[in-house]
């Protein structure tokens, strides 16, 4: 079932059961009070007759001539019963209607006459009608209509004198009553016809951006072209705002599967590079084995090279795939001046030429961090360094603490980055000018893991100063308080003993 319909059939059952109780209670309103005004008369009529029989012995009511109806329509009429019930008097109306007993209404009332054309009886409330010991109401069935009597049981001195009886028809009303019935049964139903129709036209107008944008979603779904869009109007609805909330979903799906096929590509190409050193270097060793050593071990150091590349870049893979599907990284408290020196002894040891400075005091800068990634990040802005600045230049790395904040910058003296290449440097596979780096090689993925690292590790890491006198790079992190003892375990070695050079 379509939601357009569901809206239908809900806003059709809203309105009939709306329409059925406020006719429910219209109609036994309406009823209710035209037999009760019947009644009201009936008791008027009786009492007017019990009056006279009780002062003067007999009333000229009796006598008369209510054969026609009254300007209501109402037809009356009139007997007097002796004190043993045998009938005295009747009314000119009187259009022979059977003898009574009078005193059984007395004994055995009669409920309300509306109560048989009410779907929903009530229990009788009117005070005027309502029945005693004296006086009580009754209900007869002559030639198939209903006739409403009233009885009054007249008394004088303590002793029953007669009896007054007063009847008029109740098939004028009980038709009536089905008439009124009926009408409001076919009004119901072309009510609810209408609603329904107008229901669905005003669905079928609310859905339609839906409908354009489930149409939109198949079309994106069977051609794969994200680059489509739904036509938003300028409605600022629910649905308006949710045509352009879909449309930002959109923009952010062909972002992201645009970076995931540029992503695919650089990894396949990146990837490709070391492999086919690695094949080639294995084949010309297959087909000549007798090469003799020096070309050998050239090779050979050549394979050795490109696996570790390899090796480095999978990790590196690895390690942003992990970032993708939500992997977090455990933190405990870590020295941020301790994981700097290692990070300078590596860097040292794989980077000659340059000169290394460590600018920190004698404090441990404590974070929260994983020890291992904390030092690839900073390996990352080291290699980084070193690679961009000409040989024999100065790399300074600064550590100082700013109230809940430890901050760390690693400085060269490379040439700067463009401006046009500043917002890209940590997108991934993304490399700048490769005629600006001392050293070729690099996948570009670098940055993107240390910003990663650092957004984990709560932080942020961002370029501070660029330009043809060098580039600074700065992270800042969440100190923590000094619990662990970092500085005794790793402690700031002399400068004599270093290859690089630590200043307090």
């Amino acid at each position: 079932m379509t939601l357009r319909l569901r809206l239908s059939l809900w806003y059709g059952t809203l309105c009939a059961l709306t329409l059925i109780a406020v006719g429910l209670v219209g109609y036994s309103a309406s009823v209710r009070e035209q037999f009760l005004a019947l009644d009201r008369i009936l008791v008027v009529s009786a009492r007017l007759v019990e009056a006279g029989m009780r002062t003067y012995g007999r009333s000229y009511a009796l006598e008369t001539d209510t054969s026609g109806p009254t300007r209501g329509g109402t037809v009356m009429v009139l007997r007097s019963y002796s004190p043993q019930g045998e009938l005295m008097y009747r009314s000119p109306s009187d259009p022979g209607l059977p003898e009574t007993r009078p005193e059984e209404p007395l004994s055995d009332p009669a409920p309300p006459a509306y109560l048989d054309v009410l779907p929903l009886p009530r229990p009788p409330a009117h005070a005027a009608v309502s029945s005693s010991s004296t006086a009580a109401f009754g209900t007869l069935m002559v030639d198939g209509q209903r006739w409403r009597r009233y009885v009054v049981q007249v008394g004088k001195a303590g002793e029953t004198v007669g009896y007054v009886e007063a009847l008029t028809p109740l098939g004028r009303l009980d038709e009536g009553a089905r008439d009124l019935a009926r009408l409001l049964i076919q009004l119901i139903a072309l009510s609810v016809l209408g609603v329904l129709l107008i229901g669905w036209w005003v669905a079928g107008s609310a859905l339609r951006p839906v409908d354009r944008l489930t149409r939109a979603a198949r079309a994106i779904a069977q051609s794969r072209d994200l680059g489509r869009r739904v036509r938003t109007s300028a409605a600022r609805d629910e649905l308006g705002r949710l045509a352009t909330t879909f449309n930002g979903m959109l923009d952010s799906l062909d972002t992201a599967w645009q970076s995931q096929q540029r992503f695919v590509g650089d990894a396949s190409h990146e990837l490709r590079a070391p492999l086919t050193v690695m094949r080639g270097n294995l084949e010309l060793l297959r087909r000549h084995p007798h090469l003799d050593a020096a070309e050998r071990e050239a090779m050979l150091a050549d394979i050795e090279r490109e696996t570790s590349r390899l090796t480095r870049l999978v990790e590196d893979l690895l390690l942003l795939a992990r970032s993708d599907a939500g992997v977090t990284l455990s933190a405990r408290p870590v020295s941020l001046r301790a994981a700097a020196l290692e990070a300078l002894r590596d860097t040292m040891r794989l980077a000659s030429g340059h000169r290394l400075i460590l600018d920190a005091p004698e404090q441990p800068f404590m974070v929260a961090g994983d020890p291992d990634r904390l030092k690839q990040l900073l390996l990352i802005l080291l290699d980084n360094a070193v690679k961009y600045s000409p040989g024999g230049s100065t790399v300074r790395v600064r550590l100082w603490q700013s109230a809940a904040l430890v901050q760390l910058s690693v400085q060269d003296q490379g040439s700067g980055i463009p401006a046009e290449a500043l917002e890209h440097i940590f997108e991934r596979f993304y490399r700048a000018d490769p005629a600006r780096q001392r050293e070729p090689g690099g996948a570009g993925l670098g940055l993107s893991i240390a910003q990663w690292i650092a957004g984990q590790l709560g932080g942020r890491l961002w370029v501070e100063t660029t330009g043809p006198q060098g580039t600074t790079f700065c992270l800042e992190l969440p100190a923590v308080a000094d619990d662990t003892n970092e500085a005794g375990t790793h402690p700031a070695p002399a400068v004599s003993h270093e290859p690089f050079r630590v200043s307090s």
